[in-house]
């Protein structure tokens, strides 16, 4: 399956109709229901007070201030003043709900995108850089939140605003209102027009700064490779690169989103020209009074005021449905790995048995060509092969880490695909030549993915180690299990590291253990002793070992070679020693 997020970009397939990723991102927060219904109060009464204003200000200049009726005055000045106040505690109160209806959304969608990232398979992350998924957790979900918390209710109160307004200068007079709002006319034409290509160049800088912290994240963690091999100039080259691309994408944004606002403050000051110029020569005909005039050119403002903040809020928005659209597109994939029911087509008396597995990585040439091969049950079988054969390929495929691209795996008699994902880790232990391992303590990464010992004290726990002949890697280490591992940095040795994920597999007493070159950041006489601890595994283990090392594999059951897409029985060592070297030649 191909789950690259940037093949969309191109192809335009991420995008979504307005309405449809309005109706997804409002499903974020629909839990808030009754706030949000009182923040869309508080809205229609802070707009309702704020567009009284104009006409009692007219109001009070043609029947007080003209007749110089200081007492009139006074108590319409109160009612302003009353008005304006309570207009802005409702503001003020509609504002910090939207601010904590927008933070629990940021955390809604945060969370619902890395859970998201738990279900997705090995492949996807094979497909797509840690440091564009970063930013899309990051930097593309707060876009959206700011959009809700900030934008959202601006947005929706200048549109209440524009359009009391409007309605109000139709009602005032008819002909002067239709004179006065016909420019908001090449205001649409001009917004709906350069909509999709402001929303354009802002999906375009949020992926550049994707591409951008995908960079940055790969130069951290190659650092010593940077040191080691003095190539400071080449990453300094793709990160200047990188970041070029980014600040042309950012201007480009930059301009696109600011792009609406002075042509909107153009339509405003021809809107208030007709008005003034009109209005005068109404006044002038007697059809019109100084106070409608003034409170006209003020509902003229409340008209093209809120239009030139749905400019800026209209670019904001564009953001945020860029962001949502990279977001939903990431929250659209499915895990290709789903569990099945065992067909039953397929039997077979073998632990794990392959028929007619073919396999090929996306957008890649087949890696494994039909093979066909039985291992049995407390058998102990290596896998040997030139580099890029395929081994770690079938090691994964057994671990059902891929799933197989024709024919079937069964494991214990089963359809490999019809057991859960408890279930197959339950029964499988891997061991990576990379261990990965969590920061925390040694306590913490032997007991991951370990609930039968994950309630056990220490004491408990080192009995256990105890029985699985396993006591001594503990000592190797100077607090024991308290010992602290950091994910990066050189708290402790790669050799180390690989015996920590070595009791970690082993504590779990798996019923299949593989191990990719598990030994090979290890010295020979731990390797040894390594392999003492794995021939006091239950007689039922079945181990698979994928070494280079001929040591490793000498006192294996059976050997496969592996090559170009096959997969040979090999027979005994010497002949697996013949096979392997004739391949290496080859290849």
């Amino acid at each position: 399956m191909n789950y690259d997020l940037n093949r969309a970009s191109d192809t335009g397939d991420r995008k979504q109709p307005f309405f449809a990723s309005m109706r997804k991102m409002v499903s974020m927060i629909s839990g808030e229901r009754r706030k949000l219904n009182i923040a869309f109060a508080a809205i229609f009464l802070n707009a309702g007070l704020s567009l009284m204003g104009p006409y009692l200000v007219g109001y009070t200049i043609d029947n007080y201030v003209q007749a110089k009726d200081y007492h009139g005055l006074l108590v319409y000045s109160g009612i302003l003043l009353a008005m304006y106040m309570a207009a802005f505690v409702v503001n003020y109160a509609q504002m910090r709900l939207m601010g904590g209806i927008g933070q629990r959304m940021l955390y809604t969608l945060r969370n619902s995108v890395f859970n998201k990232l738990q279900e997705l398979p090995l492949e996807f992350f094979n497909q797509n850089k840690s440091g564009d998924l970063i930013s899309r957790i990051n930097n593309d979900t707060d876009k959206v939140n700011q959009f809700f918390s900030q934008s959202l209710m601006r947005f929706i109160g200048s549109l209440i605003s524009m359009t009391g307004a409007g309605i109000l200068l139709l009602v005032i007079n008819p002909k002067l209102g239709l004179a006065a709002l016909s420019p908001a006319l090449i205001i649409w034409l001009f917004t709906k027009i350069s909509s999709p290509w402001i929303r354009r160049k802002n999906e375009a800088s949020l992926k550049s700064l994707g591409g951008l912290s995908a960079q940055i994240q790969e130069s951290l963690a190659n650092f010593k490779v940077v040191i080691a091999f003095n190539r400071r100039d080449y990453f300094r080259r793709r990160f200047e690169e990188a970041n070029h691309d980014n600040y042309k994408k950012s201007i480009q944004a930059g301009i696109a989103n600011t792009i609406l606002t002075p042509v909107y403050t153009f339509a405003s000051h021809v809107g208030q020209l007709i008005v003034l110029a009109l209005g005068i020569w109404l006044i002038i005909q007697g059809h019109f009074t100084i106070g409608l005039l003034i409170s006209f050119l003020a509902y003229i403002t409340n008209f093209y005021n809120p239009l030139r903040q749905m400019a800026a809020l209209w670019a904001s928005f564009q953001q945020a449905m860029a962001a949502w659209d990279r977001i939903s597109f990431l929250l659209s994939f499915e895990n290709n790995l789903t569990q099945g029911d065992d067909p039953g087509g397929e039997l077979s008396s073998s632990y794990i048995h392959f028929a007619d597995v073919a396999f090929s990585y996306p957008n890649g040439k087949e890696v494994l060509h039909r093979v066909n091969f039985d291992l049995q049950r407390g058998k102990t079988y290596a896998f040997v092969g030139p580099t890029g054969g395929g081994k770690t390929t079938t090691a994964s495929l057994i671990a059902r880490l891929f799933d197989t691209s024709e024919g079937v795996i069964l494991l214990d008699g089963r359809d490999i695909r019809s057991f859960t994902a408890c279930e197959r880790a339950s029964k499988i232990g891997f061991i990576l030549q990379d261990p990965l391992l969590f920061s925390g303590t040694i306590r913490d990464n032997i007991l991951y993915g370990n609930p039968e010992c994950a309630g056990l004290l220490d004491g408990q726990l080192e009995q256990a180690l105890e029985d699985a002949h396993m006591a001594d890697l503990l000592e190797r280490f100077d607090m024991g299990l308290d010992t602290p591992i950091q994910m990066t940095g050189d708290g402790i040795s790669l050799g180390q590291k690989q015996l920590v994920a070595f009791m970690r597999a082993i504590l779990r007493k798996p019923e299949l253990l593989i191990l990719d070159e598990a030994t090979a950041n290890i010295d020979t006489v731990t390797e040894q002793h390594l392999e003492a601890i794995l021939e006091n595994l239950p007689s039922s283990t079945t181990k698979v070992i994928i070494a280079h090392r001929l040591n490793t594999i000498e006192n294996a059951d059976e050997i496969f070679f592996v090559n170009s897409g096959e997969i040979i029985a090999a027979g005994s060592f010497n002949e697996a020693l013949d096979l392997l070297m004739h391949g290496n030649m080859e290849s």
